[in-house]
């Protein structure tokens, strides 16, 4: 079987076919085949069971034309390893037992190389046994700064209060935690490439909280040093994060083959301010994917032609798609972007 590499051609400004389409959390609450899973098991259970994970994996892509899939797991799984007590409780979210909040908690954080996190390579090995060559396979983790936020301030959060606290009253605790998660963030994703990752993402969601002084100042030195860790890799690395409107051009010094841009950004102003040396991913906004068909294939279309015809461009969503999202929905954005980007 050829696979299908639109994806990977894509990622590397190679000319495609048409545009490569895939879907942060396309494997999730939305699918009944996943829910079926998800009566029986918890998240970590099912991220912990490489057989489950893999399974889960190949639900999307085996039920859309997707160019791409990406292993199912969670971003704050490396946490648990370095000593952290993670729970997920419903209606809530992750919840974090025994939060960072000083040096000595920092101190304490084990640097863990990805042993412990081998449940995720062997899913991925599962998985790319599974998908036979049909599309390639992304891996992912989280970045520091959304690792950290969640660290100190025990989960979700709206305003990140004790994350700024410590980056601005305790600047060496916090450039220590950073660097004690980018090395862990690192080896994690080099174990994903040598398990059969074909890309990496690397999701530094809530991130577009900072200003972008304070991203220059705090974060982006350690995710520099992330993706030059993976230099020497085949695997393109994509770089995203979500409200990073005013983050772009830093957030590409920082480093990526590829800029993941959400929907606050318009796709023809993210190319302009990118530049052509580096591919761009995104950005329709999850909501539309609620809207009638005849709406999502205006945004989509216009989206395309925001986007251009050079090469360089993977059409995803601006963030994960929302549980009760509907399939047939899902379905038609797919079809619509391969419909209307035929080269």
């Amino acid at each position: 079987m050829i696979m299908n590499d639109r994806f990977l051609k894509a990622c590397r400004r190679e000319p495609t076919d048409c545009v490569p389409v895939w879907f942060m959390r396309q494997a999730g609450r939305y699918m009944e085949e996943y829910r079926a899973i998800r009566a029986k098991h918890s998240i970590l259970e099912v991220c912990k069971t490489p057989e489950l994970a893999a399974q889960v994996t190949l639900q999307p892509v085996d039920r859309f034309p997707l160019d791409a899939a990406i292993i199912f797991a969670d971003i704050l799984l490396p946490l648990e390893p370095m000593g952290i007590r993670l729970e997920f409780v419903a209606d809530e979210g992750p919840v974090i037992h025994n939060p960072v909040r000083n040096r000595a908690d920092v101190d304490a954080l084990k640097a863990v190389d990805a042993e412990p996190l081998r449940f995720v390579c062997e899913a991925i090995r599962l998985a790319r046994r599974a998908l036979e060559g049909r599309v390639p396979l992304i891996g992912f983790a989280g970045a520091p700064f959304t690792l950290a936020s969640y660290l100190i301030e025990g989960g979700s959060s709206r305003h990140y209060l004790e994350t700024k606290r410590m980056m601005y009253h305790a600047p060496d605790a916090w450039h220590r935690l950073m660097e004690k998660l980018a090395r862990v963030v690192t080896s994690y994703l080099k174990a994903q490439i040598e398990a059969g990752a074909q890309a990496v993402q690397l999701f530094d969601s809530w991130v577009g909280c900072l200003a972008p002084e304070d991203y220059r100042e705090y974060v982006l030195p350690h995710v520099k040093g992330i993706f030059e860790g993976l230099q020497g890799t085949d695997a393109p690395c994509i770089h995203f994060g979500t409200g990073t409107a005013t983050l772009l051009e830093l957030m590409k010094e920082a480093g990526g083959t590829v800029i993941g841009v959400d929907w606050r950004v318009p796709m023809d102003e993210a190319r302009r301010r990118l530049g052509p040396d580096v591919a761009v991913q995104g950005n329709l906004d999850p909501v539309v994917l609620f809207a009638p068909v005849h709406e999502i294939e205006r945004r989509v279309e216009r989206i395309l032609r925001q986007a251009g015809p050079g090469p360089g461009f993977i059409f995803n969503l601006g963030h994960g798609i929302l549980p009760n999202t509907p399939v047939e929905n899902v379905q038609a954005a797919v079809d619509l972007v391969h419909k209307l980007s035929q080269r």
